[in-house]
């Protein structure tokens, strides 16, 4: 008896020992395994604010880049043995596809609450982290503000013909076309595009292919994403093109890089604590004044000096999980003639 109740007496003392290291390392230390992140934004981005966050919190994070849309497919095709925490999408529409699947866990109240409801899930399940325009990029030496559109759909007025650039195969038109497709209906969205097709709009390989053009005069509008613009500007104060932000309609859509936690993730405290650190506002900050970013801070109480606030712009009030049908928006763009 005397030895089994020394044995019995020494596993409860490991088991408490065990107990006591447990808690000293739980949810949020870091000292165990690190947070997986699947970014679908690039190293040079957001390579030191990973680094920022384990600096601050102790959590190491483990980061594998990609494209989003492979990064998603890859979670997908993972299922149950992705080791992936965190997915960072490039785009709403990838996160709003891991959503339809079931695979994003809802967030916490804190963190969606510092986020508008307009740039984040509907279900709870992702986040915006930053916000991408769509603009009407023009050239200043041929244009005003005053003439130009104050709408996509103003483009296809024959004034227009042959003065307006795009970019179909782009990533970013595609998700505004799904965007005009979710908020205007499928006949709207193609009755656009033939129209722009008709009134012979100028195709670029790429959004700063457009701004170049604009700049040059080969266009006098070009439809892109806002950020193009400020590259220019930081080695040209003096860049001939400026944006119009179209208020409250669907070609000012605000799109988003957000993120969102794997339901199969076993660090989900410390996930969440990753997301709330994109979210916080020296992050949120940092976004707002890269050059090569430039992207508009989700959080109503941060400020980026050189771009309008989100609240001014009125973005259309779209769910950007539906973005997800990118398929449906390529056989539209080959159907009507813009993509081959």
């Amino acid at each position: 008896m005397r030895a089994t109740r020394h044995t019995w007496q020494g596993a409860a003392a490991l088991l408490t020992a065990l107990a006591i290291a447990a808690a000293a390392c739980g949810p949020g230390t870091g000292a165990d395994d690190p947070v997986t992140v699947y970014s679908g934004r690039s190293e040079e981005l957001v390579g030191e604010v990973f680094d920022g966050f384990t600096d601050e919190t102790g959590i190491e994070v483990e980061v594998r880049y990609g494209d989003t849309a492979e990064l998603a497919a890859t979670i997908t095709e993972e299922g149950e043995a992705s080791p992936a925490d965190v997915f960072f999408g490039q785009d709403a529409g990838a996160l709003g596809a891991l959503q339809a699947q079931g695979r994003l866990v809802e967030l916490p109240d804190d963190v969606l609450d510092l986020v508008d409801p307009v740039l984040r899930s509907r279900e709870d399940a992702w986040v915006g982290v930053t916000g991408r325009v769509r603009v009407l990029a023009y050239n200043t030496d041929e244009l005003s503000e005053a003439e130009v559109p104050d709408s996509v759909f103003d483009l296809t007025d024959p004034q227009w013909a042959g003065r307006v650039g795009w970019a179909p195969t782009n990533g970013s038109f595609q998700a505004f076309v799904t965007a005009m497709r979710v908020a205007e209906g499928e006949d709207v969205a193609r009755a656009w595009l033939e129209g722009m097709l008709a009134n012979d709009a100028v195709e670029f390989e790429n959004n700063t292919a457009i701004v170049e053009g604009v700049s040059r005069g080969e266009v006098a509008i070009g439809v892109t994403n806002h950020y193009y613009l400020y590259r220019f500007l930081a080695e040209d104060p003096d860049f001939n093109v400026d944006n119009k932000y179209l208020l409250g309609d669907i070609g000012g859509l605000v799109n988003i890089a957000g993120a969102g936690v794997l339901d199969t993730s076993d660090l989900h405290e410390d996930s969440f604590e990753l997301v709330r650190f994109l979210l916080s506002e020296d992050v949120q900050r940092r976004f707002g004044q890269t050059v090569d970013a430039l992207e508009f801070p989700v959080r109503d109480d941060v400020d980026a000096p050189d771009l309008p606030s989100l609240e001014q712009i009125d973005p259309p009030d779209v769910d950007l999980s539906r973005l997800e049908d990118l398929q449906g928006t390529l056989e539209l763009l080959r159907e009507v003639g813009a993509l081959s």
